[in-house]
Formats: C-alpha cells, sequence, structure tokens
C-alpha cells in the first residue's frame, strides 16, 4: 500500500527530493505538524477519563489528601505498554505543588550504591566523601536525611519518581522501602512514586516484597482507551496538529482502529499514521477500513490462518525434537533468543517539545519586541494592576475594539462576552490554546494583570503594555492563582441552564460541532432541529471528559469554547514556540 519506492507515484517523487514522506502528507491536508507521531509531545496530550482517574490517585498520594504535604510511602501507577503512563506522569509534574522537589529517574536498571548517588543528583546534592573518590551508601543516605529534613522544617516536600519501576532489582526495592523510614514523629519526609509495566504489580505481590507493598497508599492500573475516547483521541490530536474541513476517517474506520489498536494510543498512533501515508499516496480523499487493515498489515503482526497456524506447530515439533536429540539445551535457548518478539520500547518520561512551526491561526498581535526573559519580581513589577488595561489589549486579538472604562460592558461585544474562570492548570490552559488574562500575585501583595499569548512545556510568553515577556513555568505557578479570563463568541440562542429538550441554533451548533468530532458529519449539511435530548448530553459528557472538563452533560462557556477550538480554522490560538 505505502511501500512506494522511489519514483513511483506521490511517495516516490517526494522521497526523490529529500522529503519526508509523513511530512508531506501533514502538508497536503494543511497541518502543522505530524498529528500521530509517537514522540510524547505534551501538546497532543489527551485526558481520557481513566487518565484523570491515575492522576488523581498520582496527586491524592503525594498529597496524602489534604491538598498540602503528602503522609509519605509508596505510590503506584501501572499499565501496558503504550496506555500513556507517560503522558500521566508529566501531567503530574506539571501540577506537583510549588513547594515540592521533585527527583525523577528514568533508568531504574541501577545497583543500590548507583540509585542513591542518582537520587543525590536529582535532588542536587553533594554527599560528604570524607576524601573518598565515591560516596558510599552511607554517605549519600546521610545527605538525602540532612536535606529532607531540612525541607520539612522549610516546609517543603519532597517527592521520588521512578519510571519502568518493573526494571528494579529486589535488593534496589527493599532500599527504597528503607528509605520511607527516613520521618519526623509526624510523618515521613519521602513519597515515592513508582510507575512500570503490570510486572510490577507481580513482583510487589511477592512475598518477601510484603513489607514494601503494606506501604503502598495508592494504586491504579491504567486501562486503555475505549471506543468513543478512541474516536475523541482521533479528533484531538487532528485538532491540535491544525486540522480543519472534511472528516479524514470513515466511521467504520474509526471502529476498526480501535478494535485492532485495542485502544493503546500508541498502537492508535502507529495505526493511523500509517493510513494516512497511505491514503497519501494513493490519492485517496478519505481513509477507509480496507485502507486502515492495510495499513494494520504494514504495521502489526498479521494474524496467522487456522491452516499456518497448524503448519507451525508441525514445524515447530519436529525442530523441537531434532534440537532435543542433537544438539541439548544449548541450542534450543540459542533458537528462543533469535526468534523471540523484539519488546517495544517506552519512551523516557522527560519533558520534550516537538521542533517545527508555530501554532495554526498565529496571534494577529501587533509587532513589538522580542521576548524577554523574566524572574517573577521583575515581571510583577512590569505588571499593571489595571485590568481593563488587559481587556482593551485583548480585544483586538479577537478583532474587537472595547471601551476603555468598562471593556466587559461595551456596546460593539456582543455577541461576545468576558468570561471568567477559576482553579485552572497550566494543562488546561494549554489544552485551551486560547488567548486570554491571568492575574499574578506575590503574598498578599495586591494582584496585577498580563496578557498570556503563548504556552509550552517549559515556559509562558506574557504581554504587558506592548511588551513580551519569557518566564518559566514553575516560576509562574508561584505567582499564579489559577484564574483566567478571555473573551467568547456566545452562539444565538444560549442559555446558561439550557433545559432537558431545549432546541434552537444554540443546539444545533452544539450538535454540528460534536458531530464534526465523531466524524459523523455526513455531506456537510448545517443540522437543524437538534434536542438536547439524553443521547446529546450523553455525547457532551463523553466530550468533556476527553478534555478534563466536569462531565454533567450541560454545554458551558468552557464545552463551547472546546468545540470552537477543535473546529475552527480562523481562531486565535497561544504560540508555542517564540523568540
Amino acid at each position: 500500500m505505502v511501500r512506494c519506492r522511489a519514483g513511483q507515484g506521490r511517495a516516490g517523487r517526494h522521497a526523490q527530493s529529500g522529503l519526508d514522506a509523513a511530512t508531506m502528507y501533514s502538508q497536503h491536508l494543511g497541518l502543522s505538524q505530524e498529528p500521530f507521531s509517537i514522540a510524547p509531545d505534551p501538546r497532543f496530550m489527551f485526558m481520557s477519563e481513566r487518565h484523570r482517574e491515575a492522576l488523581a490517585h498520582l496527586l491524592y498520594g503525594v498529597s496524602g489528601g489534604s491538598g498540602q504535604t503528602g503522609s509519605g510511602g509508596f505510590v503506584l501507577l501501572t499499565g501496558e505498554i503504550g496506555t500513556g503512563k507517560t503522558t500521566v506522569c508529566r501531567c503530574f509534574l506539571e501540577q506537583v505543588p510549588a513547594h515540592s522537589h521533585v527527583a525523577y529517574i528514568f533508568n531504574p536498571k541501577l545497583s543500590v550504591i548507583e540509585l542513591l548517588q542518582s537520587i543525590c543528583q536529582e535532588f542536587h546534592l553533594e554527599p560528604n566523601t570524607a576524601g573518598k573518590a565515591q560516596p558510599s551508601a552511607k554517605d549519600c543516605i546521610d545527605a538525602l536525611n540532612k536535606f529532607l529534613l531540612h525541607s520539612h522544617g522549610a516546609g517543603q516536600s519532597c517527592v521520588l519518581i521512578i519510571d519502568e519501576a518493573q526494571n528494579l532489582e529486589p535488593d534496589v526495592l527493599e532500599q527504597l522501602r528503607l528509605l520511607t523510614n527516613l520521618e519526623t514523629n509526624e510523618r515521613k519526609l519521602l513519597q515515592i512514586v513508582l510507575i512500570g509495566q503490570p510486572e510490577l504489580r507481580t513482583m510487589l505481590a511477592r512475598p518477601d516484597l510484603e513489607q514494601l507493598a503494606q506501604r503502598v497508599i495508592a494504586r491504579f492500573h491504567l486501562q486503555a482507551l475505549g471506543a468513543g475516547e478512541t474516536q475523541h483521541y482521533i479528533a484531538h490530536r487532528l485538532s491540535v496538529a491544525g486540522h480543519q474541513g472534511r472528516v479524514l476517517f470513515e466511521p467504520a474506520a474509526l471502529r476498526r482502529i480501535h478494535e485492532l489498536s485495542q485502544g493503546v494510543p500508541r498502537r492508535i498512533n502507529l495505526l493511523c499514521d500509517r493510513a494516512l501515508l497511505g491514503a497519501w499516496a494513493n490519492g485517496l480523499q478519505t481513509v477507509s477500513k480496507n485502507v486502515i487493515d492495510k495499513a494494520a498489515s504494514e504495521v502489526f503482526a498479521p494474524e496467522p490462518s487456522a491452516t499456518q497456524r497448524s503448519r507451525r506447530v508441525l514445524t515447530l515439533m519436529a525442530i523441537l525434537a531434532v534440537l532435543l536429540l542433537a544438539y541439548g539445551s544449548w541450542w534450543a535457548w540459542q533458537t528462543w533468543q533469535s526468534n523471540r518478539p523484539a519488546a517495544q520500547a517506552i519512551s523516557p518520561a522527560q519533558p520534550s517539545e516537538a521542533p517545527g512551526a508555530p501554532s495554526p491561526a498565529a496571534l494577529p498581535v501587533p509587532e513589538v519586541k522580542p521576548a524577554a526573559t523574566v524572574d517573577s519580581r521583575s515581571l510583577l513589577a512590569a505588571a499593571s494592576s489595571d485590568i481593563n488595561g488587559s481587556w482593551q489589549a485583548l480585544g483586538p486579538i479577537w478583532k474587537l475594539s472595547l471601551e476603555a472604562a468598562a471593556p466587559c460592558e461595551s456596546a460593539t461585544l456582543a455577541p461576545w462576552q468576558c468570561y471568567r474562570a477559576n482553579r485552572l492548570s497550566l494543562v488546561q490552559l494549554r489544552q485551551l490554546d486560547r488567548p486570554g488574562i491571568i492575574s499574578l500575585q506575590e503574598g498578599s501583595s495586591p494582584a496585577v494583570y498580563a496578557l498570556l499569548v503563548g504556552l509550552n512545556t517549559h515556559s509562558a510568553l506574557l504581554e504587558i503594555k506592548g511588551q513580551r515577556y519569557r518566564i518559566g513555568q514553575l516560576a509562574l505557578a508561584q505567582l499564579w492563582r489559577g484564574d483566567f479570563a478571555t473573551l467568547w463568541k456566545v452562539p444565538e440562542g444560549y442559555r446558561p441552564d439550557l433545559a432537558d429538550g431545549a432546541s434552537g441554533p444554540a443546539v444545533d451548533a452544539l450538535a454540528q460541532g460534536l458531530a464534526q468530532l465523531e466524524g459523523r458529519s455526513g455531506d456537510g449539511q448545517p443540522i437543524t432541529g437538534a434536542k438536547l435530548d439524553a443521547s446529546l448530553r450523553e455525547r457532551v459528557r463523553n466530550f468533556q471528559r476527553t478534555l478534563g472538563l466536569v462531565p454533567d452533560g450541560q454545554p458551558g462557556p468552557l464545552t463551547f469554547m472546546q468545540l470552537a477550538r477543535a473546529t475552527e480554522a480562523d481562531r486565535p490560538r497561544l504560540l508555542s514556540d517564540w523568540n
């Protein structure tokens, strides 16, 4: 299907020109980047209900249910390969309380002393070696204990995260258990998060690790996506990559993707990427079920027929008999080694940012000076206490002119409205992908305001009085309290209390947006006469769940904003790349 030799078809011509075929189909579809790359790009983060539950378990385990400092012990997150453990871990790292110190170990194939040295390095500790070339285990533990006590006295917590924890040796696990003995009279000083494949649960069920298992205070096993979530996952990634316009995957193809991938996100990415490449290379406008089957035959091992399985069994039996008689166990072991399936590698959960073009529909902001990198104090000094000035700066981004005195009551605002939210996270802001106003505050000082125009995994881009400032996410989190204000276009006939059976233009727009995301828009004709019945409310709930919104089935401003983000091309977005 897509195995085009150089010189054959579109893929061949572009191969001769040195261009990557996947990049070419992305450009052909008007995408800013490949939508189904398996690289762990946080901009494509998709939080299903299961992922949110897993995140809640991690946060609860670290906070001990108090929202402040944790109770110590172990928190366990397991899941099959490719189910999104890394995604959850990244989101968790962004929401760890600002007063926490975090050590992250992503290569756990270490000895006890190597692990202790790695933990000290992650916490930026220098053990006292007393003239020795390398610190001993005791040197590391003494330095760690001193650091933990000092952090506790300063009201700070310490978290150790170990990825791929199924690779830990029993003696290393035992040392980790002993580290949780570092404590005061009130609480333990170190919280440990273990992330791994299902074998980790099996390991902790062993009798010799019972003491460690008893110290697990929260655990969650991450399952694959359901059929509906798989469709939302695909729509989400296409939307983030900038897709607008025609439906790319036929409904039967979406159902087949879930069947073949079993709802595992990494398998979905592999299958969709190859299917889009195949459809583009063969001049097809949409991906059908047949295209999916052909793509699966290239990226997944094909299922053998009954006859092939019988022949394989007979052949293996004959070979086994010859090996046992002629060469014995050594040759059998060699054969097993050469025939074993290659293990899939999980990308280490390190923050990464895909290089490439800026986000679709770059902000139409006036030309300003290049962004200046600032610290918290400098940013507070530059920001203004006049929120009306920030609203006036936000208006032109949405092609609106707002009055200076009362911008949110401006006569020129209709059908737009000001919207304010609180208790949002940086993950939710990046997912909303919408310019807006945030407040900055240190301690009990008065709040000041800035315009958020860009956000990526490392820093935020703020605009204050026409000047852009870049600040790291950690520094921003210390000043920002979770509030966000923006402008949104209110659908005609919208009411915040739409009742069961409600109809009208707002409900039609809701049904139209959901149908487009679900690949059910049919001939593209506008939907009219829709009703907010039980079926439509359930579709709204499913959409809300995929985006981390409260799944109440009531279409509020955030629900309509997220629909606009996914379905409207000509809309201002947050920058993700800047000077």
